[in-house]
């Protein structure tokens, strides 16, 4: 009876508990790469593969855009491919592997390895202003504050190593996370 107090009914189950201050992040972004062991032409799975664009003048890779998980790859000559747009783990990898598939379909023998999340990215609403001069002041060996150059304190934390780009409206974003505790804790 007592534990129902601390876990609203709305909170998915699994999302870590809401902390204290009862401010939980929202996963926004997840960078994972893998590597589909095979040198790839571009050209041919550009012209092949739907929602595929390649202008090697521009950038080395083949962007390829999939709708669900709404997610993006680049996908470069070596076979090493990142992507970026899921909203959770879980996503992340199911669309690694999509586009691991549409590859293998233009008749690549493309093998799905090393899966690897690189980067989380998450953001919450503390509901209340930050005076962001005093932060930088009190933690000045972990923040960097240039109101001229950007609008946000960057606070760099060591353990667990993300950085977190904190705004006066009370607006945070956590990111550099390679897992989800990272970001929750």
């Amino acid at each position: 009876p007592t534990d129902t107090a601390t876990e609203p009914a709305d909170q998915p189950t699994d999302q870590p508990p809401t902390s204290l201050s009862g401010i939980r992040p929202i996963l926004q972004n997840i960078v994972a790469t893998c590597n589909l062991g095979i040198a790839l032409d571009l050209k041919t799975i550009a012209m092949h593969a739907r929602n595929a664009e390649y202008n090697p003048k521009r950038f080395s890779a083949v962007i390829m855009r999939i709708r669900d998980p709404k997610t993006t790859a680049l996908i470069f000559k070596s076979g090493k491919m990142v992507v970026t747009g899921a909203k959770s783990e879980e996503q992340a990898r199911q669309a690694a592997r999509k586009f691991a598939r549409i590859v293998q379909k233009l008749d690549f023998p493309a093998r799905f390895t090393d899966f690897k999340i690189q980067n989380m990215v998450g953001s919450c609403d503390v509901k209340f202003p930050i005076r962001l001069e005093g932060l930088a002041y009190k933690h000045s060996h972990y923040s960097s504050y240039e109101p001229e150059l950007f609008p946000g304190l960057i606070y760099r934390m060591v353990q667990p190593k993300i950085v977190l780009l904190i705004f006066v409206s009370g607006k945070v974003v956590l990111t550099g996370g390679k897992v989800r505790n990272e970001i929750f804790s």
